[in-house]
Order: structure tokens, then sequence, then C-alpha cells
């Protein structure tokens, strides 16, 4: 019979631990994890006399100006695929595929590739990374007329 108690006192407290975690967990909601919204965005991407870029593929990144909310909690980049042929790009991805970006400024950066090689030829170095790119998007701007010196 104590054995049986005993056993039925430690059912009980996992019990009560199970309890208390799953009260714990609707406490705080089934949150994705992700502090910032996401809005969707669209838009093209030409030089600036509005002919297309002649590359095989390129990608186009957002780099968030958002101010991270902690040391360890920066807002994310969106990046999405750039549809050669016309310029335009549409499924934005920042946590899960086409969710579209975290509202507000961006830095935008395109990388062409051509095989795997680096088309920098195509596009003048100063697009390919955040820290000099000229180029600062506002996502309520939707969709978005992005344009770029022939190099």
């Amino acid at each position: 019979m104590v054995l049986l108690m005993r056993l039925g006192m430690l059912f009980l407290g996992r019990s009560w631990t199970v309890a208390i975690a799953l009260f714990c967990a609707a406490l705080l909601g089934c949150g994705s994890g992700k502090p910032w919204g996401t809005v969707p965005v669209s838009g093209k991407v030409t030089y600036e006399d509005g002919s297309l870029i002649p590359v095989k593929s390129m990608r186009i990144s957002f780099a968030p100006q958002t101010p991270p909310i902690d040391a360890k909690t920066f807002p994310r980049q969106g990046t999405a695929g750039v549809n050669v042929a016309d310029g335009t790009f549409d499924k934005i991805t920042t946590y899960k595929f086409a969710d579209g970006l975290i509202p507000g400024k961006h830095k935008v950066v395109l990388i062409a590739m051509d095989n795997g090689r680096d088309l920098s030829n195509k596009i003048p170095k100063e697009y390919t990374t955040a820290g000099t790119t000229p180029i600062e998007i506002d996502t309520a701007d939707s969709p978005l007329e992005i344009k770029i010196h022939k190099p």
C-alpha cells in the first residue's frame, strides 16, 4: 500500500509539474519568437534608365534599420530572388517563405551571379553591402521602384 501511495504521489507530483508548465505556456502564449511582425513587399529593380540588369540570377536583400530590442535581439534581414526577365521581386522571406519584411526602413543590397561567378561588373560594388549601399527603402512605399546606376 505504501508503495502505491508513493507511486501516486510521484505521479501527482509529475502531473502538477506538467500542469504548471502548461499554465506558464498559456500565459506566454503561442508566440513565434518573432519580436517584429512582417508586411508584404514587392517591387522592381532596374538601372536608372529603366533597362533591365543583364544577369542570369540576382538576389535582393533588405537590411532593417530598426534598432535591436537588446544586445541579443536584432531584427532579421529579408531576402528574395529577382525575376531577371522583368526585374520584379515579391516573395521576400524574413522568418518563413514569402512572409515579407519587418516594417520600416531597410538598406537594399543586390548580388548578381552567373553559374556561381560574382558579376560585380553588372552591379556597382557600392550596392553589394549594407554598409555602402546608397539605397534605403521604406516598406510603406510598396511596390518599390529600385533604380541603380550602370557601372
